[in-house]
């Protein structure tokens, strides 16, 4: 059967026109192929997914060659400063040539920092009893925003010597400008509390407050909402120059002057519990804007001009210099208490007039009508407080406040603080605590 085979299929590719020697498979039946997939394990379904993805892929690869052709040109080049050539692509060449608008003038541009409108035009003005933050905020605020800088009371000493340092002309009073125009628009400046007011200000025209003491008692309440800028740092004017800073203005030499002396006396040169690092950073801009190079020496200036001034006050003088009041309402105590500092760079010179200090706190807290007057007076240099006590009362919600010190006399009229220098920070907060953890008035 083997030879029957061989010569019919050699007689088949005779007639088919092949070699009877060619090798001739013979062509498999459906049952055996089937059978032949059976053995080699792979279905039909198989067998379709490799030729499916096959195809896939070769699709693939052609296109990317074809986006390859179609991104590359030779008639661009790129050098760049290595000397590295790169062909640029088609989408660049056309982007390359397109005209492209340097600024989009489609969405309108946001200016974060405007300047209130409130406080345009507005006199700023400082407390009673006016000192340098008080005055240089006020001069700082009026250059910043377009208004008129105004005095609450006379200046003292310090203040004096600033403004002439710096040639700057002392503003008019308060009094003065409301002559020209009562009804002009009022920016409360380094203080918030009714009882620092000048009592000429009309409560209604308070447009703004600028400030970095606490929200305590007799806060100023207005019928409408006004500008606020409260921020807890060693000085107003450390506010009023970063925003200069934060609208991208350069405030004028002779402002910057003032308003470094300012925080300097504020901050005790840096030195107080209250100084924070904006105060720390503020200094550093001004004095380069005012061309300080020895900040040291400045402020040793303005303190030496501070302490000559107090050398010739009167006890009442003293004791009414630097006064502010607080109110207070517990159950077991109501009442204002008075609190007043004298700053100087000899305080021994002061508390040897101890015998005219006492009788004149006493005066003074009978004529205010209130509950307890304290006198303090703090060494800037040394940075160190010394209390006076002029009655039972103050001697006993002092024990209370500052429990930690020891009475420094006999008489008990002298406490010493330590290194509490600050009424914002030191005196007040510890007065407030003993009052509302239940101090009552002895009897």
């Amino acid at each position: 059967s083997n030879v029957t085979s061989v010569s019919e299929a050699g007689s088949r590719a005779s007639v088919e026109g092949a070699s009877p020697h060619d090798h001739v498979v013979p062509r498999r039946s459906r049952a055996e192929m089937r059978d032949c997939r059976r053995r080699s394990g792979q279905s039909p379904y198989t067998i379709f997914f490799n030729f499916l993805l096959t195809a896939t892929a070769s699709i693939i690869i052609i296109v990317l060659y074809c986006l390859s052709l179609l991104l590359r040109t030779n008639q661009y080049y790129d050098d760049d400063s290595h000397g590295n050539v790169r062909i640029r692509s088609i989408i660049e060449n056309v982007l390359r040539d397109r005209e492209i608008p340097k600024e989009i003038t489609t969405v309108p541009k946001v200016d974060l920092f405007v300047v209130p409108e409130a406080l345009k035009g507005a006199v700023f003005v400082g407390h009673l009893v006016t000192d340098l933050d008080s005055v240089g905020g006020a001069i700082g605020a009026a250059a910043l925003y377009g208004g008129t800088a105004a005095l609450a009371s006379e200046v003292n000493s310090e203040t004096a010597f600033a403004l002439e340092e710096w040639g700057m002309k002392k503003p008019p009073t308060i009094e003065e400008v409301l002559k020209e125009n009562s009804d002009v628009k009022i920016c409360l400046v380094d203080y918030q509390q009714t009882t620092q007011m000048n009592p000429i200000i009309n409560r209604a025209n308070v447009v703004g407050v600028i400030d970095h003491h606490a929200l305590q008692s007799k806060t100023i309440v207005t019928d409408r909402p006004i500008y606020i800028d409260i921020r807890p740092w060693g000085s107003m004017s450390t506010i009023i120059a970063h925003t200069f800073l934060t609208h991208q203005r350069r405030p004028p030499m002779k402002v910057a002057g003032m308003m470094l002396c300012a925080i300097l006396s504020d901050t005790l040169n840096l030195q107080g519990p209250t100084t924070t690092e904006w105060d720390r950073l503020i200094v550093a801009v001004l004095s380069e804007i005012a061309q300080v190079d020895d900040i040291q020496f400045l402020a040793t200036q303005q303190f030496k001009a501070k302490s000559k001034e107090l050398a010739g006050l009167s006890a009442h003088g003293l004791v009414n210099g630097d006064q502010k009041s607080f109110s207070f309402k517990t159950e077991k105590f109501e009442g204002d208490v008075g609190f007043a500092v004298v700053e100087t760079t000899d305080d021994a010179v002061i508390i040897d007039r101890l015998g005219d200090l006492l009788p004149e706190i006493v005066a003074c807290k009978k004529e205010k009508e209130l509950s307890a007057l304290f006198l303090a007076v703090v060494n800037i240099v040394s940075l160190k407080g010394t209390l006076l006590l002029c009655g039972p009362t103050e001697l006993s919600l002092a024990k209370m406040a500052f429990s930690e010190c020891t009475v420094a006399n006999e008489s008990s009229t002298l406490m010493d603080l330590g290194k509490r220098v600050s009424r914002k920070k030191d005196y007040i907060p510890a007065i407030t605590r003993a009052i509302k953890s239940g101090w009552s008035k002895p009897m």
